[in-house]
């Protein structure tokens, strides 16, 4: 486990409902710098709404996030502007990659991974397009940059998300189930960018349940249940013969 002395992410007692239904109830996480945090558990437990949280796209109830030094604390009690600041900063230390993929079907995959640079951080084109083009590189499409997502595979498309997020050049990286929507053939591809990705010291925190990619990968598991974290733990303890019952039922239903 990495020195949690250089901590990247921390997150004290974070809290979540919508309506009368409490999805998040006092969460409370730390990640250190460089570290790969896998969080698994059944369906409704909290835990894309926790990792929805880490980037305000899901706005917390109540507790506090700091994420690279960036503190937002008590949200609900913050003034629009203050709230504003907070957020974009926090933004701009994480990036996210979605489920569904959320390409721009209008843009070239190549404009799809620069779009942030030229919109967000004024990068000037030719520079853009020179990074754009290594990061889709990096995750081996580069003769893709000129196609358009309805053009590409769905890991093709996952693989593009995933160097549109390296583009913005995060401290973060946020995964919400990011091979559930790929065939099984597919699915490597996006695993084997994410292996080298952790590999390179990348902060990742995946909600996932790819449980190969759990083992080989991942630092911790956080395993959610009812909107809490029962438990943390290291890989060879979470899926080792010491498992606890409740984490033993959930590996069996998913090889059913």
């Amino acid at each position: 486990m990495k020195n949690l002395s250089q901590c990247t992410v921390r997150v004290r007692g974070l809290a979540k409902a919508f309506g009368a239904n409490q999805v998040l109830r006092n969460v409370s996480l730390e990640v250190a710098k460089g570290e790969v945090v896998v969080i698994m558990g059944p369906s409704g437990s909290g835990k894309t709404t926790f990792i929805r949280s880490l980037n305000l796209l899901e706005m917390p109830d109540r507790g506090s996030i700091e994420i690279c030094g960036i503190e937002l604390a008590e949200p609900a009690t913050l003034a629009g502007v203050e709230l504003r600041r907070k957020t974009l900063q926090i933004r701009h230390a994480t990036a996210m990659v979605f489920q569904s993929f959320n390409l721009f079907p209008h843009m070239t995959a190549l404009q799809n991974v620069i779009e942030g640079l030229l919109s967000v951080k004024g990068v000037a084109k030719v520079v853009a397009r020179e990074r754009g083009l290594a990061l889709l590189g990096k995750v081996g499409l580069l003769e893709k940059a000129d196609a358009y997502p309805g053009k590409l595979s769905g890991g093709q498309k996952q693989r593009v998300a995933i160097a549109r997020a390296l583009a913005m050049d995060p401290e973060v990286i946020l995964f919400d189930e990011p091979t559930s929507a790929l065939d099984p053939e597919l699915r490597d591809d996006v695993l084997g960018v994410m292996r080298d990705l952790a590999q390179e010291g990348m902060t990742m925190l995946v909600v996932t349940h790819e449980t190969k990619f759990a083992r080989e990968v991942a630092d911790r598991i956080i395993f959610m249940e009812g909107g809490h974290v029962i438990e943390d733990t290291v890989p060879e303890q979470f899926f080792g013969a010491q498992a606890s019952e409740r984490s033993k039922q959930f590996l069996g239903r998913l090889t059913e």
